[in-house]
């Protein structure tokens, strides 16, 4: 059992932040120099910029220019401690945090003030098998297993010789029309019409047909009306069926069912992504129970104005994870906001000013979205930006918000490389297997094999995999094949 006995050799008071993300960063860089001794506890070991994750799905940019690691971004911090583990249980009455480390080890984490922010999944609404065939993007994993599967479609087209099932691996399906979804789907055209179409044989990547729909009746819902439209009629105008008022009811490994006002429709899709909702992180449920806060239907926590929980004053939430009163959208700025807010609050206690805090106030910097090269919109304090101006924009915003100067430089390099070499992509090394499974699990769909044997094991992957193609010998078991 590992402990914070460091902190008690110290004697000063002792934050523990629940959360690498903008929020759990920011709290983390507003106690800079604070006589406090901070600890900031995440599951995975590097700051991710959430935004540009799609990038990293269709190729644009590597993983570690959007994620560094969180030890090197507090480095210069010395009252900062990082430690890699994943928080599973917080007694707020005895003020620990019960943490896991990754070869599970328990950890307990004393803590004078508590800062959670621990973010938001996917929400499938009440769905959650939907996942193994739509996945989502909120991590690198999930960015990295989506760019296997798009790019493995192509693959799996090039190999199939039926058109029909040629045409249903080209065959792309974003659910949710937000921000996340049309930068994903205009990347999807981009891929289809402008990057891959003389590197195959045997398809033609152009015929690939890529499905944007939401149930809300507009791209970008929380836009204005001018940067909807011009955003629907871009999107089309790049070959992107925009499907309005159309909610999934149902899909699996070969395809997706939809409702729309002309009714069911049964849509051949081997590649879906999620990007329809979010579920605020299991903590917030938790610590609502711990301290009869309310949360709602998306697990959102209800906080005071300070962002402090209900007859809590040393337990603060913030982020994707909670719900104030004015509805803040779920956002990295009001995250990084919050962080801020919570940090100085803390840093301002600790020098014994313990008067009644402002509430906190988000100042809303505008909202952007790419359509695609050269194509975006923006809302910057109410002046509308389209097209180039747009794009330029959003670059300059979101090269800004990464932490690092290397990361800003090699991020704006791969940018002007993929304008200006036909939309190069230089990031688009896959998983094998990743396609060998989705191959798999289409052609399981396919062939609805019954075994007369109930126990008996019918394998496919034989047919798919070249490892163990029909009439190659199984490699013994310590062999260097069979250990790879």
């Amino acid at each position: 059992m590992s402990t914070a006995a460091h902190d008690d050799r110290t004697g000063r008071h002792k934050v523990v932040i629940v959360g690498g993300g903008f929020g759990g960063v920011q709290a983390a860089k507003a106690l800079s120099g604070a006589d406090v001794d901070v600890t900031i506890v995440d599951r995975t070991n590097h700051h991710l910029f959430q935004p540009l994750l799609y990038q990293v799905a269709t190729g644009i940019l590597s993983p570690g220019l959007i994620a560094p690691a969180l030890r090197r971004v507090l480095k210069k911090q010395r009252n900062v401690r990082t430690l890699l583990a994943e928080v599973g249980d917080i007694d707020l009455d005895a003020k620990i945090v019960h943490a896991a480390a990754p070869d599970g080890k328990h950890i307990d984490l004393a803590y004078d003030t508590l800062v959670v922010a621990a973010g938001a999944t996917h929400a499938y609404f009440g769905h959650p098998e939907w996942a193994e065939h739509a996945p989502g993007m909120k991590s690198i994993e999930d960015a990295r297993l989506l760019r296997s599967r798009i790019l493995g479609a192509y693959e799996l087209a090039e190999v199939a010789e039926d058109p029909a099932e040629q045409q249903a691996w080209m065959t792309f399906v974003v659910v949710g029309a937000g921000p996340t979804g049309v930068e994903l789907a205009g990347q999807l055209s981009e891929l289809a019409r402008h990057v891959l179409p003389r590197e195959y044989r045997a398809i033609d990547t152009r015929k690939a047909r890529i499905i944007l729909l939401d149930a809300a009746p507009a791209v970008l819902p929380p836009f204005a009306k001018k940067l909807q439209k011009y955003t629907k009629k871009t999107l089309e105008e790049k070959g992107i069926e925009v499907r309005l008022n159309t909610m999934a009811t149902d899909m699996d490994a070969d395809s997706i069912t939809v409702k729309s006002p002309h009714g069911l429709e049964r849509i051949t899709a081997r590649t879906k992504v999620w990007a329809a909702g979010v579920q605020a992180s299991p903590l917030a449920e938790l610590l609502g129970k711990a301290s009869g806060g309310e949360v709602d239907r998306a697990g959102r926590l209800a906080v005071d104005p300070d962002l402090s929980l209900p007859e809590r004053r040393d337990v603060f939430a913030i982020g994707d994870m909670v719900s104030t009163i004015d509805r803040l959208p779920g956002v990295a700025q009001v995250a990084m906001q919050q962080g801020t807010y919570v940090g100085k609050l803390i840093k301002a206690r600790a020098k014994g000013d313990d008067t009644t805090p402002a509430p906190f106030k988000y100042f809303d910097k505008g909202s952007m979205a790419t359509i695609g090269a050269r194509e975006a919109v923006a809302d910057v304090r109410g002046v509308k930006f389209t097209g180039w101006l747009g794009y330029v924009m959003w670059c300059y915003v979101h090269m800004m918000f990464l932490i690092g100067w290397g990361n800003r430089l090699g991020t704006l390099f791969n940018w002007v490389r993929s304008l200006r070499y036909a939309r190069y992509r230089g990031h688009r090394l896959i998983s094998v297997t990743a396609s060998y499974d989705m191959s798999e699990n289409a052609h399981d769909d396919e062939s609805s094999v019954v075994s007369a044997h109930p126990d008996e094991n019918v394998e496919h992957r034989g047919a798919l995999d070249p490892r163990t193609a029909p009439g190659t010998p199984a490699p013994p078991q310590d062999s260097p094949a069979a250990s790879a």
